[in-house]
């Protein structure tokens, strides 16, 4: 039992494909032979112990420069007293390949020998070792590019399996019945079982066809192993210990994988093929993805409860009525920036599915996620989170700019999350509303009418001046920055380097 890989490898190649390429002339002399018998790659290598120099899965190629002289050119006309010598010598090299996970071995006839050794064909067949015979025609650089030629071209029949895959899975996911199609179209993709688990264990829904007793029983347990402690089971002071998001097994020569899905619902993806190739785990994986997010509305029952508080709204009910549908009465706002390359549809949904919200809204390069207030947003790999403060509907404008100043904090000073007002209450809390606003305004009414000017300088001032920074959060120059902070001290009429001006400039900013 292990955890199943991130990624699928580099398929391997049938070693028959390469004995039926003409152009190589190829002739296997010795060993086992069939579909089962695969090579990674080709080394090239005259070293009497090769060992040190094999990954493991490799046809190892050799023209015999190694081999002692006592062999002869024929191979065969040995003398007595030599022949249990070379035999042994024969042994030693075939048993150290098959330690160091050699596939294969192929002997070139020139320019060292003319034919095979005999001992070495003895050898092969006593380790289960296939032995090619390599023509003098052909070179050893002839038979790498071919291994290479092949395993580009399953390389390439395996991601079109999975793009495939990819768009069936997908418009299965759209259909009325999107749970029961997606698990239908996974086991058709890898000709087995695919089950969807609860967090109780039960099997929810199945397709494909139906393993042994023994089989199902090992998948359930497998699905077990990754399945989350539920809530219950963890207390503040015992937090669960960790869990593995993905399992492999085989039992009775049929391949057992089981995938976590939803955080914190249970649900687990179990599969059962009767083969494991290199694109099935890039196509559960998927299947999983989807999964989660039809699981997860399943689970809490809100997507019905989201379309009902959507149409209230169209139809003019207030934000206070429609909140209730939802589950809470207070929220965070999560504005998400990827550090990579822009989100798309899925990566935002599996943010927040992470986050614990099925409430996503991707715009542009920004992910917004509406967030239960009592959810504290954890670091999340690969992403900038700015939080606003907790807030009810009518506030939710209002946070959604607080988040949004704090993802440019965040992004500025490469935190992986920033909370908007974070710490305890400042002197602006001791003063009425009101007043403090109406001063804000009419300090701030020269930059207030170009919103671009006002966002500069709140930022300039959040990062203390820096240029660097602020220019790095707005995703501008930094001399776009310093014009702009030189036209707000201009129309401002004020020194921006005094710590006062600084200090009463942030007070009205805060207030708008």
């Amino acid at each position: 039992m292990s955890e199943a890989p991130a990624t699928p490898p580099t398929p391997p190649v049938p070693l028959s494909a390469l004995l039926a390429r003409e152009d190589l002339a190829l002739r296997q002399i010795a060993g086992p032979s069939g579909p089962d018998v695969v090579i990674h790659g080709a080394h090239t290598s005259e070293m009497s112990d090769p060992y040190p120099y094999l990954l493991g899965g490799e046809l190892l190629l050799t023209a015999g420069v190694h081999i002692p002289e006592a062999a002869g050119s024929d191979g065969g006309a040995l003398r007595s007293s030599a022949a249990e010598n070379l035999g042994d010598y024969f042994d030693d090299y075939v048993s150290r390949i098959v330690a160091a996970g050699g596939a294969a071995l192929g002997f070139g006839l020139a320019p060292v020998h003319d034919t095979v050794p005999h001992a070495l064909v003895a050898a092969c067949e006593a380790y289960a070792l296939p032995l090619l015979e390599v023509p003098p025609r052909t070179t050893f650089s002839g038979v790498a590019r071919a291994v290479w030629q092949l395993m580009a071209r399953a390389r390439h029949a395996e991601l079109r399996r999975v793009t495939e895959a990819q768009q069936s899975l997908a418009a299965a996911a759209a259909r009325p019945d999107p749970v029961p199609s997606v698990l239908r179209q996974l086991a058709q993709r890898v000709g087995g079982r695919a089950v969807l688990y609860g967090a109780d264990g039960a099997e929810v829904a199945t397709a494909g066809r139906t393993p042994t007793d023994e089989v199902l029983g090992a998948l359930a347990a497998l699905a077990g192993v990754v399945r989350p402690a539920t809530p219950a089971a963890s207390t503040p002071a015992a937090a669960p210990s960790p869990t593995p998001s993905s399992a492999t097994d085989t039992v009775g020569g049929t391949h057992l994988s089981a995938y976590a899905l939803t955080v914190g619902q249970g649900f687990v993806l179990g599969v059962a093929a009767p083969r494991r190739e290199p694109a099935d785990h890039a196509i559960a994986s998927v299947a999983a993805v989807l999964l989660s997010l039809l699981t997860g509305e399943h689970r809490s029952g809100t997507g019905a409860a989201r379309s009902s508080a959507l149409v209230r709204l169209l139809l003019g009910a207030e934000p206070e009525a429609v909140t209730p549908l939802l589950g809470a009465e207070r929220w965070l706002v999560v504005r998400a920036r990827p550090d990579a390359q822009a989100p798309d549809p899925v990566a935002a949904s599996a943010l927040g599915a992470a986050l614990g919200s099925p409430l996503v809204d991707l715009a542009g390069d920004v992910v917004r996620v509406l967030l239960p207030a009592d959810r504290a947003p954890a670091p999340q790999p690969g992403w900038t989170l700015g939080v606003s403060a907790p807030a009810g509907p009518r506030e939710w404008p209002a946070a959604d700019t607080q988040a949004a100043r704090a993802l440019a904090r965040a992004r500025a000073t490469r935190t992986p999350v920033a909370h908007h007002g974070a710490g305890r209450p400042g002197l602006a809390d001791l003063l009425p509303a009101a007043e403090a606003e109406a001063h804000a305004a009419a300090l701030l009414a020269p930059v207030a009418t170009n919103p671009a000017l006002a966002e500069t300088l709140r930022t300039w001032l959040s990062l203390h001046g820096s240029w660097d920074r602020t220019a790095v959060a707005l995703a501008v120059h930094r001399n776009t920055v310093r014009q702009r902070i030189a036209r707000c001290a201009a129309l401002l009429g004020t020194d921006l380097d005094d710590p006062d001006v600084r200090m009463e400039l942030w007070f009205a900013l805060r207030r708008l």
